[in-house]
């Protein structure tokens, strides 16, 4: 059986803004064993991408705990949290956030900037080769379509060989096609067991994962396996 990735008991999250309290996630309880594909999912508002940026060090709980890979994330410090970031986990945006006048290669190496990883080139062009894209290796990103972006996101979030993959509605902005690419490499990454968290508003979008956990105003309504999943490379159900 496969190791818990993540742990979290009793975890909420409140913002205070001139002594206002507001309270965005209410004593989450849940683990994520590593493989796992889940799918986070709710309406705008109902805290999923609060969760997920806890979840990928991008910020902190109020209360309750989170263990990440058994260890208790409260005690790391910024500087610890930052190469978690960096080493641990890679993050896919809706919003792709590529440096417009920098080639697809330059882009995917930005997380190597600060590794000790002897051969980054090499790294590098691997990962943008898993995404399909070695023909666009010295394209500027400003020239590529929505969805070559979104790929070249994904070869960036690949590059340090995470343990877990975060995407943040990443078909947001993309037509159904370039969605449904997208959607065929999350697939594919995931069955050479990569950990994949995706964040989603959209049912359909969800049922590619193994598992939904809903959450409304900010607390889990429901935690349950998908049972009749999507699979973008056969155009039907996998299971």
């Amino acid at each position: 059986m496969a190791a818990d990735l993540i742990s979290v008991a009793k975890l909420s999250k409140d913002y205070v803004n001139d002594e206002v309290v507001t309270p965005v996630l209410s004593n989450l309880s849940f683990t994520i064993k590593a493989g796992e594909f889940v799918a986070i999912m709710g309406p705008s508002g109902s805290g999923k991408s609060t969760l997920m940026h806890i979840l990928g060090f991008l910020d902190r709980p109020s209360s309750g705990s989170y263990l990440f890979k058994g260890q208790d994330t409260s005690v790391f410090t910024d500087t610890e949290l930052a190469k978690i970031r960096n080493n641990d986990v890679g993050f896919v945006f809706q919003s792709f956030f590529l440096m417009s006048k920098t080639t697809v290669l330059e882009n995917v190496k930005l997380p190597l900037i600060y590794s000790a990883e002897p051969a980054k080139e090499k790294k590098a062009k691997e990962a943008v080769e898993a995404v399909g894209l070695t023909h666009r290796l010295n394209h500027f990103s400003n020239q590529l379509s929505g969805g070559e972006k979104q790929r070249v996101a994904i070869a960036r979030a690949l590059v340090n060989n995470p343990d877990v993959i975060f995407a943040d509605e990443p078909t947001g902005n993309l037509d159904s096609k370039s969605g449904n690419q997208i959607m065929e490499i999350l697939e594919r990454l995931n069955t050479a067991g990569k950990t994949i968290i995706l964040v989603t508003h959209e049912q359909d979008t969800a049922n590619h994962a193994e598992r939904i956990i809903k959450l409304y105003d900010g607390a889990i309504i429901e935690d349950y396996p998908v049972a009749k999943r999507r699979s973008v490379k056969d155009g039907e159900l996998i299971k």
